[in-house]
């Protein structure tokens, strides 16, 4: 473990570029592969990390030609995505990782098939958790069993009414929206009516999961989130004008 977290704060500030290959089956879409010149970036949440992952070193491999270690890292509680890491022995910063079902199923993985000759310094802020957000939410909505190991950490208003949370076990991302209208049936989406609104839990979990996560909500009142809201617009994590690159 600290080993693996050590070189997720080493991509914080480097990062490897070249020719990315990037498949994602979950969610569905036409054109599951394209090609991209870094990884794409998913918002690790280091502290919550240990506390709901196992990881095991599981042997090295080459990724573009460069050695790696290759990192497994499986759920401690419930049936969240397992997630596969290949850290660059030299550089320690991931240059491939891997997100699968429960049934080991691939959702979406995205590994280098080249890379440059040195990576560049990079300005990824570490996102953060809002201090009393968990609270306010469940507050908002009485009856919401969150999944295992899941935590706010982040909110927005949407532009077609209502508001979107970020929930995060630390890897696996998942977003809680509560809209004035449903939204159509699909893996990975659970959707509740209740009161004059909806509420949906959208995320790579199997749906009983989901389904359970909304079964007992009997009441939507966000009046008390919007003090969150102002926390989430002054995170620039998310800007990609905040991200600021030099070469080395």
């Amino acid at each position: 473990m600290t080993d693996l977290l050590g070189a997720l704060r080493q991509a914080q500030t480097l990062e490897a570029r070249g020719v990315v290959e990037v498949t994602v089956l979950f969610p569905p879409r036409q054109l599951p592969s394209k090609a991209a010149k870094a990884l794409p970036r998913v918002p690790f949440h280091l502290g919550l990390i240990p506390r709901n992952f196992g990881v095991s070193r599981a042997g090295t491999e080459n990724v573009a030609g460069r050695p790696t270690t290759r990192f497994e890292l499986t759920p401690k509680v419930g049936l969240a995505a397992r997630w596969t890491l290949w850290i660059d022995q030299r550089w320690n910063i991931p240059l491939a990782y891997q997100e699968s079902f429960p049934d080991s199923t691939l959702a979406r993985r995205a590994t280098f098939q080249k890379v440059n000759a040195a990576p560049v310094k990079v300005q990824n802020l570490p996102p953060t958790l809002p201090q009393g957000l968990r609270p306010a939410l469940l507050a908002a909505l009485p009856g919401l069993r969150l999944p295992a190991g899941v935590q706010p950490v982040g909110i927005r208003n949407r532009a077609n009414g209502g508001l979107e949370l970020s929930l995060s076990d630390g890897i696996n991302v998942f977003a809680l929206v509560t809209a004035p209208r449903g939204v159509r049936a699909a893996p990975g989406i659970a959707s509740r009516k209740v009161g004059g609104g909806f509420v949906w839990l959208v995320g790579n979990l199997p749906q009983s999961a989901l389904d359970a996560a909304l079964a007992k909500v009997r009441q939507v009142n966000t009046a008390g989130l919007g003090t969150f809201l102002t926390v989430d617009a002054s995170n620039p994590q998310n800007d990609p004008k905040s991200q600021k690159e030099t070469t080395p």
